[in-house]
């Protein structure tokens, strides 16, 4: 028996009682937020300089299991920044998957680089290794140390797998591929904070990773980003680039590189630091909708939960369920919508809008297919 979305609507509405509007996904303000940013206030030190930088870069890196951590305005500019630190250039080209937020492509477009879109797996929702293995096999050689798309006669030089929802790609399988065809690996964890990949957490997997901290992540600070890596020499230059490439003086103005004012205002660090403490909370409450909703729909004959994937542990981000048509999908989002549980289709394909439609591409079955059923529901942590 599958459910109308009158009787699914009622059922989201039992897992947030007193809510006159249900979110798709809102923050939750329950800890130090107030007391860190009246100390920030008080010390005057508001903008990208500050103990509560420093402090959240330390703690951010130790949660993930990183070495370094280096903070940043947004998630876009962190991806930005972990890209150029890649050695991506203008004329180059990158690999990345069609079925993710036009963050992914846009950062690679501030590169002057041009992304190659390529299939997303229904196990994950993110990038496939199947099918980039297909793509360079077919389409790719190396030449001196460089994958060369042979169809452009560019350089392939990195790759970006973005966790859809928090559900960690098979990254290891893709990190393999990225290896062998000398690319390199920046992994978009936009999404994905609290989720692991075989006990590892993601972002750490290759030579950088970005994280955004947006109003509708599972942390924020209104915005943010960081990126991470084990490089020494990486984080350095991450963190000159992100300050106007400013050579450290007490007084002078003195700049090497046309760099970018991507640092994160302490602020932003102050509700960030107060946000991390209660990551763990956050994390077991959101499972745990998640398994209600997974109980939920699992008597459904027309509507999926899109569960974790194999070897993963998700921080169910977004859930998700998918209709068996896009008419029945489109019926839904439009009647939770018109009373009062906030509902959204997945992300219109990246190939498929104007700004990115001349970028080469493979099939997109799977990409297709999703964007055709896919509907996010409200996933904020439960009020208490």
């Amino acid at each position: 028996m599958t459910p109308n979305s009158s009787a699914v609507c009622d059922f989201i509405k039992t897992l947030y009682p007193n809510e006159a509007f249900i979110a798709l996904h809102e923050p939750r303000f329950w800890g130090n937020e107030k007391k860190y940013l009246n100390e920030c206030i008080d010390s005057t030190f508001v903008s990208s300089v500050g103990k509560f930088v420093d402090r959240f870069e330390r703690d951010f890196a130790a949660y993930v299991g990183s070495k370094y951590a280096v903070a940043t305005v947004n998630g876009t500019a962190a991806l930005h920044i972990s890209l150029l630190l890649a050695g991506v250039e203008r004329g180059d080209e990158v690999i990345t998957q069609a079925l993710s937020f036009v963050a992914t492509a846009n950062a690679i477009s501030y590169c002057g680089a041009k992304p190659i879109f390529l299939d997303v797996s229904l196990q994950t929702y993110g990038l496939d290794s199947h099918a980039i293995k297909e793509f360079l096999e077919q389409n790719c050689e190396v030449r001196d140390g460089l994958c060369y798309n042979k169809q452009t006669n560019k350089v392939v030089r990195a790759c970006v797998p973005m966790h859809t929802f928090g559900h960690p790609c098979e990254i290891d399988a893709i990190k393999e591929l990225c290896d062998i065809w000398h690319v390199n690996l920046v992994e978009d964890g936009a999404e994905s904070l609290g989720s692991y990949y075989k006990g590892r957490h993601t972002g750490t997997f290759g030579k950088l990773g970005a994280f955004s901290f947006n109003g509708n992540k599972i942390i924020t600070s209104g915005g943010g980003g960081v990126i991470v890596t084990d490089d020494e020499e990486l984080a350095k230059r991450a963190k000159h680039l992100t300050t106007t490439a400013k050579i450290p003086h007490s007084y002078e103005y003195v700049h090497d590189a046309v760099a970018y004012n991507y640092r994160l205002p302490n602020l932003n660090a102050a509700l960030l630091c107060a946000q991390l403490e209660q990551l763990e909370v956050f994390l077991e409450a959101k499972r745990a909708l998640a398994c209600e909703y997974e109980d939920y729909f699992a008597a459904c004959e027309d509507i999926r939960f899109l569960k974790e994937p194999p070897h993963a542990k998700s921080n169910y981000w977004l859930n998700a369920i998918a209709f068996k048509s896009k008419e029945a999908r489109d019926a839904f989002l439009e009647y939770s919508n018109a009373n009062g549980v906030m509902s959204r289709p997945i992300w219109r394909l990246l190939s498929e809008l104007d700004i990115y439609g001349d970028c080469q591409n493979d099939s997109l079955q799977n990409s297709r297919l999703l964007a055709d059923s896919v509907v996010n529901i409200p996933s904020s942590v439960p009020p208490r």
